[in-house]
């Protein structure tokens, strides 16, 4: 990514404009990807493809390998005869701007055990899928046990089976194995059909110019088959309760700080293990996307442990993290891949250097530019070639939004640094000084370019009921929109030139 100007767009697969209540690896998909291509982009940024739990965050997944369920497209199995129109579309999705979760999870769970009933054993790609199976195996059986004694036991957490199934005793294993055989396979039959509808998608992506940046958070979910199957990865007790667990400390925005309840590593036994769980995932994530963005990276450095049981972050330490060694184990290993670090928010000397030191493009995001009391490293006039420049991420308002509801000092020092006119002229002034940027990268959320409001915001952190339901209109995806963004970026020297016949 060094020394080469390119921009992408963020849209999360869920915000696709697919049938059934959810964003898939559907024909709408490849669309995005041809109009990505007709706009003049080579990067699809997208969120974390991890199956998900209660509060609907993709950064708090089942499982740090497995796909989402929700992902899946139907109308492959009405295709091929084994769903019809009329089941798939006998739930209330909704009206198509926004996804129900709850619905969602009702139908695509009912609609994919109709499909594995009706598949058999002996479908037309067994040989396939045995061999899926078999190359994942060092996550799958985990995983697809994990979520068959889960759905035996009402979705409870782990934390809260039986202590022999929450320790993993052998014979309570063997057992649920023998009596859950069936859901067993169903887990590992819906992960190869996500996988496989995933790799189409990105080998479309890759022939057509578009390389995917993928997203991972830095630590799992505490009810994660990860956890479940790992514990020694993690700081818990000999019952396999957290000792301590991950969140950030209180600042000028959030007076208690942020719990988010994350099971912290035993990083020194993942230095003697030479980083080996570590390693799978890296390499994983880098067979998943072509570029890999890691969540909270100041978290290599130094991270913020709060022991277990609190109700808020007031109280708690920083403890020192692997730094660059993880990494360098890495470039041994795997070899130098192409990493984007989040370096976002409060940043030590420390972090700072490391980040620095790694070579990975860190991120700048142009709303958090414009504060008038001080200088800010989020200005464009700041900014190093090797890093990555968007003008918000998931976490952030859409830019309209963001600008209209700026202070009044803030406004105007915004007005005067883009030579805003007015509210209507906002964004694009935004998207242009990003664009415009020596930032090797630029992403812009598709709600940027879409001039959206706040009805678009994806998420608002530390909240749960409102997040991660926002859905592009398919027709706002069309060839103006497209040659709009063309223009923009071919100005600006990061547009694919179209060839002309």
């Amino acid at each position: 990514m060094k020394n080469k100007r390119r921009s992408g767009i963020l849209l999360a697969i869920s915000s696709l404009p697919s049938k059934y209540g959810i964003g898939t690896f559907s024909k709408e998909a490849y669309e995005f990807v041809d109009f990505l291509t007709e706009a003049g982009q080579s990067l699809w940024q997208i969120l974390p493809l991890g199956p998900t739990g209660y509060g609907d965050s993709p950064y708090q997944s089942f499982s740090t390998f497995a796909h989402s369920p929700y992902y899946i497209d139907l109308e492959e199995f009405i295709n091929k005869g084994i769903l019809n129109e009329k089941e798939c579309s006998a739930y209330d999705y909704g009206s198509g701007d926004s996804v129900d979760y709850e619905v969602i999870y009702r139908a695509k769970y009912e609609l994919l055990r109709k499909a594995f009933e009706r598949s058999g054993s002996g479908n037309e790609d067994k040989e396939d899928y045995e061999r899926f199976k078999s190359e994942n195996s060092d996550w799958l059986d985990d995983y697809a046990l994990y979520m068959a004694i889960k759905n035996s036991k009402k979705g409870v957490s782990w934390t809260e089976w039986p202590k022999e199934l929450k320790l993993r005793k052998p014979a309570a294993l063997k057992a649920e194995k023998k009596k859950l055989a069936g859901d067993i396979e169903f887990y590992c039959f819906i992960q190869y059909i996500a996988y496989s509808q995933w790799n189409r998608l990105k080998k479309y992506a890759n022939d057509h110019g578009i390389d995917i940046i993928g997203d991972i958070p830095i630590y799992v979910a505490m009810d994660s088959a990860d956890t479940w199957s790992h514990p020694e990865l993690f700081e818990l007790d000999e019952d396999c309760n957290p000792i301590n667990v991950a969140g950030c400390p209180p600042d000028a925005f959030t007076a208690l700080g942020q719990l988010w309840g994350n099971p912290l590593y035993r990083w020194d036994y993942h230095k003697q293990t030479g980083y080996e769980w570590w390693m799978k995932r890296l390499k994983h994530s880098f067979e998943t996307y072509d570029i890999v963005r890691i969540d909270h990276f100041r978290g290599f450095d130094e991270y913020y442990a709060i022991p277990y049981g609190r109700k808020d972050a007031v109280i708690g330490q920083w403890q020192k993290g692997p730094g660059l060694d993880l990494f360098r184990t890495m470039n041994e290993k795997i070899g130098r891949m192409p990493v984007i670090a989040e370096d976002l928010g409060f940043l030590t000397d420390s972090v700072v250097k490391m980040v620095k030191k790694s070579g990975f493009p860190g991120m700048k995001v142009l709303q958090f530019a414009f504060d008038s009391r001080e200088e800010s490293d989020y200005l464009p006039h700041n900014y190093e070639r090797n890093c990555v420049v968007y003008t918000g991420t998931h976490d952030n308002d859409t830019t309209q939004h963001w600008y209209d509801t700026l202070s009044k000092p803030d406004k105007s020092f915004a007005r005067r640094y883009l030579d805003i006119r007015s509210s209507k002229d906002a964004v694009e002034k935004v998207i242009r000084s990003g664009l415009g940027s020596v930032a090797n990268t630029c992403i812009i959320p598709m709600q940027d370019y879409l001039k959206l409001g706040g009805e678009a915001r994806m998420n608002y952190p530390s909240t749960l009921g409102n997040n991660w339901k926002w859905r592009l209109d398919k027709n706002m995806m069309n060839s103006e929109c497209a040659g709009r963004i063309y223009k923009l970026c071919k100005l600006y020297g990061r547009a694919v030139i179209k060839k002309t016949v």
